[in-house]
């Protein structure tokens, strides 16, 4: 019967089925529902959510892993990942089983000591959808709540499956994609019992499409939504008087952070459609809330704040990580560019900080008020001309923005982003950050002389290394209390997504296959093996009955399929699959 039924998906005549395999359904022992507090406070062997914790760290506090055994590091398991142009998962680790989100709208449960598989689930998806959205498959992290594993599907909607059988609980339409096609590529945060999701919003599906929502956990029940485009009529106009049907495409497409003690969410916003503001009401306009960091009410989905952190004409989105820390601020004017002279000496602030956008600029910010301390470039950029240390206005590079079609610019980084989706992450044994980024640059050519729901940015770019640069990839190591750069480690392909851990390690991966743990105060690297195809996923750590184990997954993406034109010797492969190791 569950092969019958694994059929039935695979040819798309069922709308979901899950595929339990035999001797294995019965769990060891009760399964204990996760609630609000074990979110807020996971256990050191859990890995509960996209970043581990509600701050977006990236950081296991396990520590059986060390520079000085890490060389013993071998293969515990590795199991083949569904077939699809995108991996770019996150997996799930709860009381140890391991949860795998799957290109597509697969999911599957794993023993994650022994990698053996508990069940499969597979969402049907609509034979049209290539129609209507672009990069559909791509799944980048799942939830859990109660007994519920909770993921939002390819057509839009939220789905909740019961983490014991797989079996589909509830599902609710967040919209339709035939007539607000948006695309649900990151998973939800999940705090409070609210299941906290955006999206990117094709400019076909109109502004209504461009919502953050908080649906109920247990229910899927929606609660609120909100708006990520400025309505007319709200506050003084930003964009120039430009009907509510013509604001197109700024998205939330990556997962938020959240302050349980200020009870405020953060959330990262995108570009606008066309990119070059002159084909909107003029330059001169702010768009809101492109590009921004919004810091919101979970009880009623109203900003609280926004920070601005530029007005786009490339393409540049602004929706990544936000790392919450408290820390003294004391930024170093020989390395940090924009300093705010209102900074208290000795005062320990609790600070959003990292790489919210493609630009790789460190902004780093009082998360209680919304207001600028400072902000540093690492990899090569000319778009921010400066930033108002009183004010944190950022002015923009005027050689870089456009005026006509036909105009062209040299735009550093590259659109694909010095940063993009894969993730940083930060330790509290350094008080430093740790980014893979890229150095290149694009020329950008504009291609429109006037807004077209398909022509999408309405700019056309050609990726090259940046100037001077050794190699694309860089790891950057940057204090968050001075923003001084502790080490870089350099190298031929695309730096990938990071974990640090309790044992002083960083892994991480890149595009040449390999993976890699640097010494976090150093940047030594003390192990490495190369898995073959390009570390895609997010790398996390997990533990079971005592044993820490670190996982790291391969496959493709749309970015990394665009470096590897300037890589033309690259010889890793796309292999879609998850990698498990532990000491011996």
């Amino acid at each position: 019967m569950a092969s019958k039924r694994l059929v039935l998906c695979v040819l798309g005549l069922a709308a979901a089925c899950t595929v339990m395999v035999p001797d294995v359904q019965a769990q060891k022992h009760a399964f204990v529902p996760v609630n609000d507090a074990m979110l807020v406070n996971p256990a050191d062997a859990d890995w509960l959510m996209w970043r581990r914790t509600l701050n977006s760290w990236g950081y296991s506090p396990l520590k059986q892993i060390t520079s000085k055994n890490v060389k013993q590091l071998k293969l515990a398991w590795s199991i083949p990942l569904h077939k699809g142009s995108i991996q770019e998962g996150t997996p799930l680790v709860y009381d140890g089983t391991l949860y795998m989100p799957h290109p597509g709208d697969v999911v599957s449960a794993h023993n994650a000591a022994t990698g053996e598989q508990l069940w499969e689930h597979h969402r049907a998806i609509p034979e049209d959808i290539g129609d209507y959205l672009q990069a559909y498959e791509t799944k980048r992290s799942l939830g859990i709540y109660g007994d519920t594993i909770i993921f939002p599907s390819n057509d839009d909607y939220l789905v909740g499956l019961d983490a014991n059988t797989g079996k589909q609980k509830w599902q609710t339409q967040v919209l339709d994609y035939r007539k607000n096609p948006a695309q649900q590529s990151a998973g939800p945060l999940i705090i409070k019992g609210k299941v906290i999701s955006g999206r990117t919003c094709m400019p076909s599906a109109g502004p209504d499409a461009c919502v953050i929502t908080a649906h109920d956990a247990n229910t899927g029940k929606e609660l609120w939504r909100l708006n990520t485009i400025q309505k007319p009529g709200e506050g003084v106009d930003t964009w120039g008087g430009m009907p509510w049907e013509s604001r197109w495409h700024v998205g939330a497409w990556m997962t938020a952070s959240y302050d349980p003690e200020l009870d405020l969410i953060y959330m990262g916003t995108s570009v606008t459609a066309p990119a070059p503001k002159f084909l909107l009401a003029g330059n001169d306009n702010k768009y809101l809330y492109h590009n921004s960091t919004l810091a919101i009410n979970p009880d009623n989905g109203h900003i609280v704040w926004y920070y601005q952190h530029i007005v786009d004409h490339w393409d540049l989105d602004h929706p990544f990580e936000r790392l919450l820390v408290d820390t003294q601020v004391a930024p170093d004017p020989k390395q940090v560019a924009w300093i705010s002279p209102d900074i208290e000496k000795g005062k320990t602030y609790k600070v959003l900080t990292g790489i919210p956008g493609k630009t790789g600029i460190i902004y780093t910010l009082d998360r209680q008020t919304g207001k600028f301390l400072w902000a540093r470039p690492t990899v090569q950029q000319n778009v921010v001309a400066s930033i108002d240390g009183k004010t944190g206005e950022v002015t923009v590079n005027p050689a870089t923005t456009f005026h006509a079609k036909g105009d062209t610019a040299e735009v550093c980084p590259a659109l694909t982003g010095g940063k993009n989706w894969w993730a940083g992450a930060y330790s509290p044994l350094t008080n430093m950050m740790y980014y893979g980024l890229q150095n290149t640059c694009s020329d950008v050519t504009v291609t429109l002389a006037k807004p077209d729901v398909e022509a999408l940015y309405g700019i056309s770019g050609r990726d090259k290394l940046a100037a001077g640069a050794k190699g694309i990839g860089s790891v950057f190591a940057v204090s968050a209390e001075t923003g001084r750069t502790a080490w870089k480690f350099d190298m031929a392909g695309t730096a990938l997504s990071m974990v640090t851990t309790g044992g002083g390690l960083v892994f991480g991966g890149d595009i040449e296959g390999n993976f890699r743990a640097f010494d976090q105060n150093t940047g030594a690297v003390v192990w490495e093996v190369n898995l073959g195809s390009s570390l895609t996923g997010y790398p996390i750590s997990f533990a079971v009955n005592g044993k820490q184990y670190v996982a790291a997954s391969t496959g493709s993406s749309v970015t990394t399929a665009s470096q590897r034109r300037l890589l033309p010797g690259l010889k890793a492969g796309t292999e879609n699959r998850l990698y498990v190791f532990a000491l011996p």
